[in-house]
C-alpha cells in the first residue's frame, strides 16, 4: 500500500540535504535529483516541502511526469482521495511485461454482447464510448485485453521519451524492433494474421481471431502519445509499403523478404510520390526498362516526400514500365543492397521523427522476379492499397483530436483566469463541446466503414467504399484540424512553445499539414468521395 503524509511531513523535508516536493497531491523527493534537474537546484530549493504543483505545470508535460515518477515518488498526501477503478490498467511500477491472454476461445462475441469494463480516466468523450462502459457490436474481450497490453507498453516504454525522440528526429530502432516481437507489425497488414511468415504472436490475441478492429487498437493506442512523427516512424512505411508485397508480391519473393520485415529486423517504404506527380499517381515519371538479357529493370528516376526512406532496406516502388498514363506503371520491390539508391532526409513542418525522404534511383538493377503484381498493371495495386493507406491516417487523425480534447480538458479543469477556472467559462465549454461532437461523429462513421471492409470480400470493399474512405479521411483530418486549432486557443501561449505543459499541442499542429495532404488531399477526397459513390451506386441501379 502507498505511504501517506501530512502537509506538516512534507515541510520538515524543506532542505538541501532532504528535500520533498508535492505535485498534485503526490510527494516526491527529489533530494538526489537536485543535480539533475535542468533549471538547477535553487528552483527546487524554492518549493522544498511545499506545493509545488503550479511551478511544475507551467514548465512541463504529463510525459515529464511519468518519466520520473517511478524513481522519485514515494507516496501522496493523506488527503489525496483514491477513486476506485472497475478495472484497473496494469500498475506503471510493473516490469512492462503484457498481461495474461485471453483465453484461447473460436466461439465469436455474442450479438448483444456485454460492455467491457470501464477502462483509463473515464474523461468524457477523451475515450471512444466502449472504453467507457458502453455498449458496442464491434469489441469484444479480445479485444479489450490487447488495449490493456499496448497502453501499458506504451505507457511505460514510450510516452516518457517521445519529446526527446521527436527533438532527435529519430526513434530507438529497438522500439520498431519491439513492435516485430510483440507480433503487432504483423497484425498491421490489413488482413489475416501471417502465421507463416513470423513466429512472434500478439499475446492478448489468438491469430485466428486478429480481425481489422485489432488492427485499429493498436495503431489507435500508440497514437495516444500525441507525435505523428513517432507512429509514423514506427509504422508509416511499413503499413503502406508492406500490403503491397504480402498480397501481389510472389511467393517466394514474400518469403524471402517479410519474414525479416515483420521480425522488426528490416525496413520497408513505399515509394509513389515524385517531384512533379503527388495525387496525380498516372502521370509518374520514374522510369525502368528491362535489361537486354531480359533479367532485370533498371530503374532511373527520384521520389519525394517518402516516409522512413532514409533508413529503409526496401522500396515499394512505382515505376514506367510502359506508355503514358496508368496503363504503362508497374511496381517494384527496389533492395537498397542492390546499389544505386541514395537517400537523403528532409526537412518538414511535421513529423520530425519519420524519416522523410528524398530518393534518387541511378541505374539501379532490379531482378524481374521483384515484380509486384503484373508488369504495366500496377496501378491497380496502387489504387488496392490507398484504402488501407487512408484507413491508417483516419485512425491516427481521430486519435490526435482526441488528444488535443482530453489535453485541453484537463488543462482546464487546472488554469484559473478572473477567478475561476477555464472549465468555469461558457466558451471553453463551447469549444470543448464542439471538439467532442466532431470526433465522436467522425469516430463512429470510421468503427462502420472497418466494419464494412471486415466483411466484404477485398474487390467488393475497394469497388463500394473507396468513395466512403476518401470522404472519411476528409472528415478526419479537418476534425484533427479544428481540435488542434482549438486546443491551441485553450492553452494559450503554452500551446505555440516547444515542450512543456502544451507540448503536445503545439507539435500536433505541426503534424496537422502531413495528415492533411499525404494520402490525398482533402480537396482530391472530398471530389473523389462523390464521384466513385455516384459511379457504383449508379452501377446498383441508382435512380436520380
Amino acid at each position: 500500500m502507498a505511504k501517506t503524509f501530512s502537509k506538516d511531513d512534507v515541510a520538515s523535508h524543506s532542505k538541501t540535504d532532504s528535500l520533498w516536493v508535492v505535485i498534485d497531491e503526490d510527494v516526491y523527493d527529489l533530494t538526489k535529483f537536485q543535480d539533475e534537474h535542468p533549471g538547477g537546484k535553487k528552483i527546487l530549493q524554492r518549493v522544498a516541502g511545499k506545493d509545488a504543483s503550479k511551478q511544475f505545470w507551467k514548465y512541463h508535460n504529463e510525459g515529464i511526469l511519468k518519466k520520473f515518477q517511478g524513481r522519485l515518488q514515494v507516496g501522496s498526501l493523506n488527503t489525496k482521495k483514491v477513486i476506485a477503478q472497475p478495472a484497473p490498467a496494469p500498475a506503471k511500477e510493473a516490469a512492462p511485461k503484457p498481461p495474461k491472454p485471453a483465453p484461447k476461445t473460436t466461439a465469436p462475441p455474442k450479438e448483444e454482447s456485454e460492455p467491457q469494463e470501464p477502462f483509463g480516466d473515464l474523461i468524457p468523450f477523451a475515450d471512444p464510448s466502449w472504453y467507457q462502459g458502453y455498449h458496442s457490436p464491434y469489441f469484444n474481450e479480445t479485444h479489450a485485453a490487447l488495449r490493456a497490453e499496448v497502453r501499458q507498453w506504451v505507457e511505460s516504454e514510450i510516452e516518457p521519451y517521445v519529446t526527446e525522440w521527436d527533438e532527435a528526429k529519430q526513434v530507438p530502432d529497438r522500439i520498431y524492433k519491439q513492435m516485430g516481437e510483440r507480433g503487432y507489425l504483423a497484425g498491421l497488414l490489413g488482413g489475416k494474421f501471417p502465421v507463416n511468415l513470423t513466429p512472434h504472436r500478439v499475446q492478448a490475441v489468438p491469430p485466428e481471431q486478429w480481425d481489422l478492429f485489432h488492427e485499429m487498437l493498436v495503431t489507435d493506442e500508440i497514437s495516444r502519445v500525441g507525435s505523428g512523427g513517432f507512429v509514423w516512424n514506427l509504422i508509416g512505411g511499413f503499413g503502406i509499403g508492406g500490403p503491397p508485397l504480402l498480397r501481389h508480391g510472389k511467393k517466394a519473393l514474400v518469403e524471402r523478404i517479410m519474414p525479416g520485415i515483420l521480425a522488426g529486423d528490416k525496413r520497408i517504404c513505399l515509394a509513389i510520390t515524385e517531384p512533379d506527380a503527388g495525387s496525380d499517381v498516372a502521370n509518374l515519371t520514374c522510369e525502368a526498362k528491362l535489361s537486354e538479357d531480359g533479367k532485370h529493370y533498371i530503374v532511373n528516376g527520384e521520389k519525394k516526400w517518402i516516409t522512413n526512406g532514409v533508413w529503409a532496406d526496401y522500396f515499394t516502388t512505382a515505376v514506367r514500365t510502359g506508355k503514358p498514363g496508368m496503363n504503362g506503371i508497374s511496381v517494384l520491390l527496389i533492395e537498397r543492397e542492390s546499389g544505386g539508391v541514395s537517400t537523403r532526409r528532409m526537412d518538414c513542418q511535421g513529423v520530425w521523427s519519420s524519416g522523410t525522404t528524398y530518393i534518387t534511383f541511378e541505374d539501379v538493377k532490379v531482378p524481374v522476379e521483384n515484380l509486384i503484381g503484373k508488369e504495366n498493371q500496377g496501378f491497380k495495386v496502387i489504387m488496392t492499397n490507398f484504402n488501407h493507406e487512408r484507413v491508417g491516417i483516419i485512425i491516427q487523425s481521430l486519435r490526435f483530436a482526441r488528444v488535443c480534447y482530453e489535453e485541453s480538458m484537463k488543462y482546464a479543469h487546472k488554469r484559473r483566469t478572473f477567478g475561476k477556472k477555464l472549465i468555469d467559462h461558457p466558451v471553453i465549454r463551447m469549444k470543448l463541446a464542439h471538439m467532442a461532437r466532431q470526433i465522436e461523429a467522425s469516430y463512429n462513421w470510421m468503427e462502420n466503414v472497418i466494419y464494412q471492409c471486415q466483411c466484404m470480400e477485398e474487390t467488393e470493399a475497394m469497388l463500394k467504399l473507396g468513395g466512403a474512405i476518401a470522404g472519411l479521411k476528409a472528415q478526419a483530418t479537418t476534425t484533427f484540424e479544428f481540435c488542434a486549432r482549438e486546443a491551441s486557443q485553450i492553452f494559450g501561449g503554452l500551446s505555440y512553445s516547444r515542450g512543456g505543459q502544451g507540448g503536445k499541442i503545439e507539435r500536433l499542429y505541426r503534424d496537422v499539414r502531413a495528415y492533411a495532404i499525404p494520402g490525398g488531399s482533402e480537396e482530391i477526397m472530398l471530389d473523389l468521395s462523390m464521384r466513385q459513390s455516384l459511379r457504383v451506386h449508379q452501377m446498383f441501379g441508382m435512380k436520380l
